[in-house]
């Protein structure tokens, strides 16, 4: 394992771990320790996939990020593939490429952690850091914007978190969207101290008044990925759970919905974001409800009923339907799962008098 030899004058990186023989378990429970370059985005609110609250249960050990991933296979071949993708890299630019397997830490800001794919030799002996990724051909058009040529925005946040750590100046992205290696995107982002600046500020933030405190951070993503993480960790709707009294920021989100409604109503044409808006703050209302189906608010007289109702139905799952057919054909119909949508709506009434 080579070592790094840092520029004088630079904040060297402290080892936090050595992490070559950690068991999976292990290097989970230090990458708890602090925050990792695949966080930064989420945390920013940049991320089309996890919210900060996501990160914030993983950092608690209440429920781990990737292994709540969906996406289970496209995971496992980018780990699979990251040799392979790295070799190309080496190919096609012809720069010395290796590894370190140790976990570093900020010496400025422990909190910040990085954990790097690959670490790149280049020409004038400085050294810069290499990020694989691995996606489908589809969406290899992510990689550029308008014709130009560009990092998408949670990749280079996580590029510019390890810039930080490492305090180096250039990360290479190198991303195999295809099955030879002419079918490869390779990226390279130099470092931006007001970029950097904003992030560690964000981070710290996270870090300092939501984990440190134990205080989940509030839902500010876009609705379809805050619905996503609430149906995650709140799970199935119970219909005997008890009414919730909105209170607080949850009236005036809610009262802002209402009014996005109204304001839906009136306009005569579609508008994206005003669809959007009312998607997210409907996310957040719904993420408050939880498990209960059943929300009240009282303001200015009238009474505000939220319902998030469960519809339920019994059905095979493609998988299931498989196994089924393959080992017992003749009793198919008693493998079936439950599978659920619930219905979200807002009744105004005037509030009974005492």
């Amino acid at each position: 394992m080579p070592d790094m030899v840092f520029e004088k004058g630079r904040n060297s990186p402290l080892v936090l771990v050595e992490t070559e023989n950690l068991t999976r378990e292990e290097w989970l429970d230090w990458r708890r320790k602090g925050i990792g370059g695949s966080d930064a985005a989420a945390i920013m609110g940049i991320s089309p996939f996890r919210t900060a609250r996501d990160i914030y249960y993983d950092k608690l050990g209440i429920a781990t990020v990737e292994e709540n991933e969906s996406n289970w296979v496209a995971l496992e071949m980018g780990h699979l593939l990251e040799d392979l993708v790295a070799k190309i890299f080496g190919r096609k630019t012809g720069l010395k490429i290796y590894q370190i397997k140790k976990m570093f830490q900020h010496p400025l800001f422990p909190f910040m952690l990085a954990d790097v794919d690959y670490f790149i030799t280049m020409p004038d002996g400085t050294e810069a850091i290499l990020e694989i990724k691995t996606t489908n051909y589809n969406a290899k058009d992510l990689w550029w914007k308008d014709g130009r040529e560009i990092v998408p925005v949670y990749y280079e946040a996580q590029g510019r978190h390890y810039m930080a750590v490492m305090d180096m100046d250039r990360v290479f992205f190198c991303c195999l969207y295809g099955n030879t290696e002419d079918e490869v995107i390779i990226r390279e982002i130099r470092r931006d101290t007001a970029y950097e600046e904003e992030m560690i500020f964000l981070e710290q933030e996270f870090w300092n008044s939501y984990v440190q405190k134990q205080v989940p951070p509030p839902y500010l993503e876009d609705g379809d990925v805050i619905l996503a993480s609430a149906r995650q960790y709140c799970g199935r709707a119970d219909k005997d759970a008890e009414t919730i009294i909105l209170k607080g920021t949850m009236q005036s989100t809610l009262m802002r919905y209402m009014q996005l409604q109204e304001q839906k109503k009136q306009s005569d044409k579609f508008s994206k974001k005003l669809e959007a808006d009312i998607q997210r703050l409907k996310a957040i209302l719904a993420a408050e409800l939880g498990t209960s189906c059943k929300a009240v608010c009282d303001m200015g007289g009238s009474r505000y009923t939220v319902t998030y109702n469960p519809v339920r139905k019994m059905i095979v799952d493609k998988d299931n339907l498989a196994r089924l057919k393959l080992q017992y054909p003749e009793i198919y119909e008693q493998f079936v799962t439950v599978s659920e949508f619930r219905t979200f709506h807002v009744k105004v009434s005037a509030v009974d008098a005492a």
